[in-house]
């Protein structure tokens, strides 16, 4: 975890300073007292908004060591669960905290509209088709974010992230004032993809920035802050049973992201990869973009409308409360944490390919389960779908930025990430459809998990292992 150099000592007491680690100040003082050997050790660690996750993990492991100092030379201490495969550096450690808070910015704003959007229908009288529409309509509003990839690429990342920090929570905010459902998908299909284009952005910005054995753990921090953005949203959930219009205030709680986007246009910089020369106005390489393309199209025709319809699920068959459903959500998703960690490590360390083999077949088995049974059963399974995409999440996500050079890789984000969302547009339209005709949300779902067993046969035989290789060497840049 951290690298030391000896610059200055005697025979009674020796001194370490930092020589490289993710620590902004690191000093190790030995001595001898009285025939004893005492070790202090002070440091800091800047890391930008969960400082307090890690305040704790790093000080026990600080603690260890000096327990353990006599045994470590001949019984090196193996890296704990929670650390990156790699050592970060302390710009490293700053940017990753920087960016897994703008995670949480994206998530709310991409997961508000998808949360709210039952009682809002319920509000206006809308019924399941009109939320499939809307539904649809919203994710369609993606074309937005094909010119800001091209400007990513263009002009730098930095510039489109600290934009859309402060744009995406701002639209989306101004769906508390709808006076009607079409004026609030409206706002949603722009705010939402505002918010898209912030996450594959900070994606990019991710994989150009971490060690070649730590980039999909990076994804895994980022997709755990995500989950925490989405998480509050879900949390701000029992506003809408203040009444009939009370899904408006989880819409105004969007402004409080706007104290990252002061964070954000402070302390982040460019990419050293986007600053250093390269080539631009590279062709993108087709194959690679259609394999992942469709791969992405299979997975979301599941994902997006088991999670878009989860709600309503629960409301209409299962009959829980707004207050009852933010504790599904919040219990059911919150252990996906844990999976991401595991995913993101496994991924690094084991290769993209075998882990997204495993995981996603049985991940998409236990979420067509949750929409089959009820009580426990139900609880459980969700659970247990949760997690096991958590540990796919990883391997999969990272390859957006590990294929495409730096001249094109904003480019190739932003448009596998509309492909994404065409898939998940076709697995909403569907799915609301079937359900207005009479299918129950078991067979829908069943149908849309033939999706994923597509995607992953296309991960088996078309893409490349990229885990512990160069950006350079992986796509030839």
């Amino acid at each position: 975890m951290v690298e030391e150099r000896l610059p200055s000592g005697d025979d009674m007491s020796h001194t370490f300073v930092l020589a490289d680690g993710p620590f902004s100040h690191w000093e190790r003082q030995v001595s001898i007292d009285d025939n004893r050997i005492v070790e202090t050790t002070s440091y800091r660690i800047d890391i930008p908004w969960f400082g307090w996750v890690f305040f704790f993990p790093i000080m026990f492991f600080v603690n260890r060591l000096g327990v353990r100092r006599p045994q470590l030379a001949s019984n090196p201490p193996s890296l704990p669960w929670w650390a990156p495969p790699d050592r970060l550096n302390a710009r490293q450690v700053m940017i990753l905290g920087l960016l897994a808070a703008a995670a949480m910015s994206s998530a709310f704003t991409n997961t508000v509209f998808t949360q709210t959007v039952t009682f809002a229908a319920d509000d206006f009288g809308v019924g399941n088709t009109g939320v499939g529409v809307a539904g649809a309509l919203v994710r369609a509003g993606i074309l937005i974010t094909i010119p800001l990839a091209i400007a990513g690429d263009r002009i730098g990342r930095r510039k489109i992230v600290v934009a859309m920090a402060w744009i995406a929570p701002i639209v989306t905010a101004t769906g508390a004032l709808a006076p009607n459902f079409p004026f609030l998908v409206a706002t949603q299909s722009i705010g939402r993809p505002l918010g898209l284009a912030l996450d594959f952005l900070i994606a990019v910005i991710a994989a150009e920035e971490m060690p070649r054995g730590s980039r999909a753990y990076a994804v895994g921090i980022m997709a755990m802050a995500s989950g925490l953005g989405a998480g509050i949203a879900v949390m701000a959930l029992p506003l809408t049973d203040l009444g009939p219009s009370g899904w408006r205030w989880v819409f105004a709680l969007t402004l409080i992201w706007l104290v990252i986007a002061i964070d954000i246009t402070r302390r982040l910089p460019e990419s050293r990869r986007f600053s250093a020369p390269h080539a631009e106005h590279v062709p993108l390489h087709r194959t690679r973009f259609f394999t992942l393309a469709a791969i992405l199209v299979g997975v979301n025709l599941l994902v997006a409308p088991a999670s878009f319809f989860q709600n309503r699920y629960l409301s209409d068959v299962r009959e829980l409360s707004g207050s009852a459903i933010s504790l599904f959500s919040l219990a059911t998703a919150t252990p996906a944490a844990i999976g991401l960690i595991i995913g993101g490590r496994a991924a690094d360390r084991r290769g993209r390919r075998p882990l997204i083999a495993m995981s996603l077949p049985f991940a998409a088995l236990l979420i067509v389960a949750s929409f089959s049974v009820g009580g426990l059963p139900m609880w459980i399974t969700a659970l247990g779908g949760g997690l096991l995409g958590g540990v796919a999440y990883p391997a999969l996500a990272v390859y957006r930025a590990e294929l495409f050079p730096t001249g094109n890789r904003s480019r190739a984000a932003g448009l596998l990430t509309v492909a994404a969302l065409l898939g998940g547009i076709a697995g909403l339209l569907g799915a609301g459809a079937l359900l207005d005709t009479g299918w129950d949300y078991r067979s829908v779902m069943g149908l849309l998990m033939f999706g994923q067993v597509i995607a992953v046969i296309l991960v088996v035989v078309a893409l490349p292992e990229t885990a512990q290789r160069e950006l350079e060497e992986i796509s030839s840049d």
